[in-house]
């Protein structure tokens, strides 16, 4: 098979025009409609072509008839088990096509789902499934130990469920699944379940605290999986190569869904491996890859292979990927278009970049920026709150002048885009909306995001806004992770904070900790694996006598991040965890100098995610 050249007309790409037109084409019916979900859609799909792949993967594959079946199958075991309209289940699983069937089946008779990070264990683990209250815990075989070290920590009663050949302890949902018929539900089985009901809890960090469950509505299901099967020109003879995992919005619900409402194939990888991406791809036969920025580094670290220039992929769609690696990874893997968008798991503030337009995370054509009104505006530089002016309104940013990105609250039941559906915290909720911003009594969401926008209407990324970071795709909150170095004996003090690193995407972590006494620092890692998802440990220390607070009695975090990990910059002990020596490791010149040049990095990168 030859590779496409880029503009080859058998990509089928729309223009950004038509791409657009499309995708308000497949969002208007959808307030119209409220009794059709994405399980309707997806069992309309099934009736249409039954027989066609829908999810595909190594383990198992699934037509749309069968995918329809499975969740029919699950729908009827959470009738059974007594979950109610409402009633949350926890799904702590690996990426898979059981993932979609289960939360498919469990929503479609009104359970909530609450997708939990498959990186967490103890602690963090569980306060997302404290914070979700489940009724009914699903863990895969392969997931047990983790969920172990989360069940003493429970303050919610939960009977666990297990999934997979491995299970002992627990009772198999899958095995207990196949019991019910996957016919059709009727309409007393489908508990009248609309768009306004909730569907999912999926965990973001947002910026600041431990991760908050948001709130996702069958609606807001609807509107994401069409307008990006409008916007990418969904066709059943599609396939997505899906390695993203599936706890979070893109890889678990957006892109996939997406897919589905357009009729194409899902091929799902339990993890991102660099060595096999190509391979896999060509094998599959896939049309459309999926991204992070990071992944995309990844893929240009990797060693040249023949596959990554013969398959047919038409479009790579994802978001964070950089403008200094762009012209690279659309030239080197002859990527046809680029479709790079800017979003969040519950804001209303999203963009899209179909133009492809390099650095840029999309913008808002101007005949539907009344749809989806989102501007930025300057920020308090003491502060990081919005400024005012004389008036008490906020700031609107010139051309190029940074801000926080904001999206106004419309609160109109047809325009589904403009909604804020909160987390399951009141209080965190509130704390995202900005009230008074142009006039008296608008309300605007906040993004936490700090951005640029150009004289034609591009958005850029600058920066996260306040005690987050984003390193290796995920968010990482800095008050979690100096709780946990802080729980280790001996130390005092703890300030967590993110600095740069040539050639990687996102911020790396790094703690400034004070200690009784020289730290055990071997301990200390161990102590970290066992509270913190690898993406959340600090890859690097500094060990001081004393943290430097600001007149309001904060930590100096400006500071220390400008100093960042540069041995000249500090007389205090600096160290970094060696990815081959598995320990901290003393950070001098030379090696300091070497993360400079983007050596570390790529030798970091280099082992692969299989």
């Amino acid at each position: 098979m030859s590779a496409p050249e880029i503009g080859h007309p058998d990509t089928a790409t729309l223009s950004p025009a038509q791409s657009w037109a499309r995708a308000l084409e497949m969002t208007a019916p959808i307030a119209r409609q409220p009794g059709r979900i994405l399980a309707t859609v997806i069992e309309e799909r099934a009736d249409e072509s039954g027989e066609a792949p829908a999810l595909l993967s190594d383990g198992k594959c699934l037509t749309y008839r069968g995918l329809t079946e499975r969740a029919n199958q699950y729908a009827r075991w959470a009738l059974e088990h007594g979950i109610g309209k409402g009633d949350c289940v926890g799904l702590f699983l690996q990426s898979q096509p059981e993932f979609l069937a289960l939360w498919l089946g469990i929503t479609q008779v009104g359970g909530v789902v609450a997708l939990l990070n498959t990186n967490l264990t103890g602690s963090s683990l569980a306060h997302c499934i404290n914070t979700a209250v489940p009724r009914i815990l699903i863990g895969g075989a392969d997931m047990a130990d983790r969920l172990a070290t989360a069940l003493p920590e429970l303050t919610i009663p939960a009977h666990v469920w297990s999934h997979g050949d491995d299970a002992a302890s627990f009772p198999r949902i899958d095995r207990e699944g196949e019991r019910y018929s996957g016919g059709k539900l009727d309409a007393s089985e489908r508990r009248s379940v609309t768009i306004e009901d909730r569907a999912l809890y999926i965990f973001t960090s947002g910026t600041t605290g431990l991760p908050k469950a948001a709130q996702v509505s069958h609606g807001r299901l609807m509107q994401t999986s069409h307008w990006f099967s409008g916007m990418m020109n969904i066709r059943p003879a599609d396939r997505i190569y899906n390695c993203l995992p599936m706890y979070h919005t893109v890889g678990g619900v957006q892109v996939p869904a997406a897919v589905l409402a357009g009729g194409g194939s899902v091929v799902i990888r339990k993890r991102f491996s660099a060595s096999r991406f190509w391979s896999d791809v060509v094998r599959w036969d896939c049309t459309l890859i999926q991204y992070i920025g990071e992944l995309c580094r990844y893929l240009l670290d990797a060693q040249s292979c023949p596959d990554e220039v013969r398959h047919r992929v038409r479009m790579a769609c994802g978001n964070g990927l950089g403008a200094d690696i762009w012209e690279e990874f659309e030239r080197r893997f002859r990527i046809p278009r680029i479709f790079e968008f800017y979003g969040s798991t519950e804001g209303n503030v999203s963009l899209f970049n179909i133009e492809g337009e390099r650095g840029a995370v999309g913008r808002i054509p101007s005949y539907l920026a009344h749809r989806f009104p989102t501007t930025l505006v300057k920020l308090d530089a003491d502060t990081g709150e919005p400024l005012r002016n004389g008036e008490g309104f906020c700031v609107q940013c010139g051309a190029n002048e940074a801000g926080e990105a904001v999206g106004r609250l419309l609160y109109d039941p047809a325009n589904i885009g403009s909604r804020f559906e909160g987390y399951t915290s009141p209080k965190a909720t509130e704390n995202k909306i900005l009230r008074d911003v142009f006039l008296p009594g608008d309300a605007w969401f906040r993004t936490g995001d700090l951005m640029r926008r150009d004289e034609k209407g591009f958005f850029y990324f600058v920066d996260r806004i306040g005690d987050t970071f984003r390193w290796k795709g995920e968010n990482v909150a800095t008050t979690e992770v100096a709780g946990a170095i802080c729980r280790f004996p001996g130390v005092r003090q703890a300030v967590v904070y993110a600095v740069p690193i040539s050639g990687a995407d996102g911020k790396a972590g790094m703690a400034a900790l004070v200690s009784d006494g020289v730290p055990d620092l071997a301990g200390l890692r161990m102590h970290l694996i066992r509270c913190l998802p690898e993406y959340a440990r600090p890859l690097f220390l500094r060990i001081s006598s004393t943290v430097q607070i600001t007149a309001t009695f904060k930590y100096a975090k400006a500071d220390l991040a400008r100093q960042g990990y540069d041995p000249g910059a500090t007389s205090d002990d600096l160290y970094i965890d060696d990815p081959e020596r598995h320990a901290f490791v003393r950070l001098d010149q030379a090696l300091y100098h070497q993360i400079q040049k983007g050596h570390w990095n790529r030798r970091r990168n280099g082992a692969d995610h299989a």
